[in-house]
């Protein structure tokens, strides 16, 4: 072990082969009941909630382990409206003459427009920013596409875990973020979560997953 190498004992709890079985199932069966939400409630979401989530999504694994994330958590109405403005106007390009027919045909069944209420409508967003080096940019971040994905995912798994919706939305072009939030040079935005409980009149597309034999390779 070298100066620069520091160790502490592994915490972990290692659970009995029966009881792993039934997690590992329960995961699943829960997981697959997480659906995109687009028409949120207007009740409100307790704030330490949302940060429990991500400090949990913050624990996620990374290049060399530069954690190249932040998250900013908005729940100020009119920074909201700014974002849904912001938003929309880059959204009607989109729908306008950026986006392909063939994309505009595989959206159709999904029912998504220009419109996005939902950003005002949730309690909360979180928009989350990838960090292409540290403050200085002799502070290289590796794998960092990679690392803030996982960091995302985890965070889905975690707001479906407590009972919130969600859904992952990345207007494109996302600069406007950073003006808006106020974000240094060395972030780029790279997702939009609106965070809150579904409404009770919430649908969401009639859509199925590919099977379970389609997704898997055994080797």
């Amino acid at each position: 072990m070298t100066a620069e190498e520091k160790t502490v004992p592994l915490s972990f709890e290692r659970v009995a082969a029966e009881e792993t079985s039934a997690r590992a199932k329960r995961f699943a069966e829960h997981a697959r009941l997480r659906r995109s939400v687009r028409k949120f409630s207007n009740d409100p979401v307790a704030v330490e909630v949302i940060e429990h989530c991500i400090e949990a999504a913050a624990q996620s694994p990374s290049g060399a382990n530069k954690q190249p994330w932040t998250f900013v958590l908005v729940t100020d109405v009119n920074v909201k409206r700014s974002i849904r403005e912001a938003c929309e106007r880059e959204e009607s390009a989109f729908y306008a003459g950026r986006a392909t027919r063939r994309w505009l045909d595989d959206l159709k069944p999904l029912g998504t427009t220009p419109d996005k209420p939902f950003l005002e409508q949730a309690p909360a967003l979180i928009v989350v920013f990838a960090q292409r080096h540290g403050d200085e940019r002799k502070d290289r971040h590796y794998y960092v596409t990679e690392s803030v994905g996982i960091a995302v995912g985890v965070l889905v798994a975690a707001l479906h875990h407590v009972g919130l919706g969600t859904v992952t939305y990345t207007p494109a072009p996302m600069k406007f973020l950073s003006k808006i939030l106020g974000r240094p040079d060395n972030e780029s935005a790279y997702m939009v979560l609106p965070v809150g409980y579904p409404a009770p009149d919430c649908d969401v597309p009639d859509i199925e997953r590919k099977p379970f034999d389609e997704v898997i390779v055994r080797v």
